[in-house]
């Protein structure tokens, strides 16, 4: 898979900084333009697990603070929206879900620099922090859906002596440990399969569905695999000759879902089964106009489907085999898979990581038909802003290709104005910008600017012809797009031809 990188924010914040553009007259009295100090002050919320009862949901806070990488905290709150408690967890533990029972967490801790399995109760008073060590740390760990075990990705090679003073670029060695819930009785299932990069259980929590794939990183040329792995070995199911994301079962376990590709570039953008006893795999989205990039799978069954379409993204539904519109956010984007209770034995409940132009991400449940926000980060913060609108627009280039971008507006801006623009696209290659509270944008148009991104041919959300058209062409058809995006920011009379800037490049990694 590519490394993405949207924007490298430090640097291009500290650019746009030295710009030293005003903010657009007009703005309401008490507000004031989004700036360097409200980037270190905002938050957002991004929904972690749901508890096995389904009364209550994990949660993220993230905020960047004046100094560091991004700081974090961790919540509960109430399945209904209410109450809410910070929780009290170890320096540096990650969770990643609820044990069985509801009373602890999983996740990993970092012991002596590599992180380990642990599992932390939710309580203080629930005793003390148990420790599963690795040689070399665990990568991922996701718990069985009876609650059992755990399989863990990791390198089962010894740590390296001396890591302190070399550097060794290389694909990492991930397999398969499956322990016990109590920490015992662990072993590695199927060592052969060494490039492992997603792992899903099986209903019944006795066989892992795994994706390997080679090589990892730095390579166009990318080969995967389906295995189905059991302590007793592992049995191939399918071969693709292309990159692979993304791995759920679905049917009472005969089949498993995927998303994979046909292009020439490196992004999955369709979903596909496969029996789980073998056989060819099946598109099953061959004429979709939008991006299915990644799914998951709930103990139920069902599988839920991350769908861009243009600059929204949706979840839909993977069912009898045909991809169904299900749960949108309107104006704006659900920004990542959904979560619910781990196990078979739990209620249906799920949870969501939601967000829009005027909204940091926050966490939404269900509520009918429709997605209720219960948690409320950055909303104190973003009131005291004075924002000016964001619009979703298309044009046509002049070689006749057909373009959709996110044109984000300084407040107080009056139609017809010529303002300083800034031409922000994204990085990727293949990847887009999804309608939510971009921080550069906001940045930049609290300067004055008007910013457009653009999604240049090779960006998600818009097909599979559009996605691979950058394949081989990134030089000419992505570069073009995006001056085309500048040349309809001034037709529109947005843009001062005089007072122009790229903030970026397609595809920046």
């Amino acid at each position: 898979m590519p490394v993405v990188i949207r924007h490298p924010l430090p640097w291009l914040v500290a650019s746009l900084i030295c710009l030293r553009i005003p903010a657009a007259a007009g703005q309401s009295s008490g507000a004031h333009p989004f700036g360097a100090d409200d980037l270190s002050k905002l938050r957002e919320a991004h929904a972690v697990a749901v508890a096995p009862d389904g009364a209550s949901i994990l949660y993220d806070v993230m905020y960047f603070d004046h100094t560091g990488p991004a700081k974090h905290e961790w919540h509960l709150i109430a399945y209904s929206g209410a109450p809410d408690r910070k929780l009290e967890l170890p320096e540096h533990f990650t969770p990643s879900g609820f044990t069985s029972d509801g009373t602890a967490l999983y996740g990993t801790l970092p012991v002596a620099e590599h992180p380990q399995l642990a599992i932390v109760p939710l309580e203080p008073s629930g005793g003390a922090t148990r420790i599963v060590s690795l040689p070399s740390g665990v990568q991922r760990a996701a718990i069985a859906p009876d609650g059992r075990h755990y399989a863990l990705l990791a390198d089962p090679a010894p740590r390296d002596s001396l890591a302190a003073v070399r550097t060794v670029v290389e694909n990492t060695q991930t397999e398969l440990y499956v322990v016990d819930a109590t920490g015992a009785d662990g072993g590695w299932w199927c060592p052969a399969l060494d490039q492992i990069t997603e792992i899903a259980w099986s209903p019944d929590g006795s066989r892992v569905a795994v994706i390997t794939q080679t090589p990892k990183i730095g390579h166009h040329d990318v080969r995967a695999a389906i295995d189905v792995c059991s302590r007793s070995g592992a049995r191939r199911i399918a071969e693709l000759r292309a990159p692979v994301s993304g791995i759920a079962w679905t049917e009472g376990g005969k089949t498993l879902a995927f998303t994979s590709t046909t292009t020439d570039v490196l992004t999955p953008d369709h979903v596909w089964t496969v029996a789980a006893d073998g056989g060819t795999p099946i598109d099953r989205t061959p004429h979709l106009t939008g991006s299915a990039v990644g799914l998951v799978g709930d103990p139920a069954g069902d599988v839920w489907v991350e769908v861009h379409k243009g600059v929204s993204v949706e979840i839909d539904a993977l069912r009898g085999g045909q991809l169904t519109d299900a749960i949108r956010w309107p104006g704006g984007i659900i920004a990542r898979l959904p979560v619910f209770p781990a196990f078979t034995s739990s209620p249906a409940a799920m949870a969501f990581t939601v967000g829009d132009p005027t909204h940091t991400q926050n966490v939404a449940r269900p509520a009918g038909s429709a997605l209720e926000r219960i948690t409320h980060e950055g909303d104190s913060l973003i009131a005291h802003l004075a924002l000016g609108d964001v619009r979703v627009v298309s044009w046509t280039a002049k070689d006749g290709t057909h373009l959709e971008g996110i044109v984000t507006f300084p407040a107080g801006y009056r139609a017809g104005t010529r303002a300083p623009f800034l031409e922000l696209p994204h990085g990727g290659p293949e990847a887009n910008d999804p309608l939510e509270f971009d921080f550069l944008s906001r940045f930049a148009a609290g300067l004055g600017y008007v910013v457009m991104q653009p999604q240049y041919r090779g960006s998600t959300g818009y097909g599979s012809d559009f996605l691979d058209a950058i394949y081989q062409h990134f030089g000419d058809r992505a570069y073009s797009d995006v001056n085309s995006a500048t040349d309809e920011a001034i037709a529109q009379g947005w843009a001062d031809p005089d007072r122009r800037s790229s903030g970026g490049a397609p595809g920046a990694s």
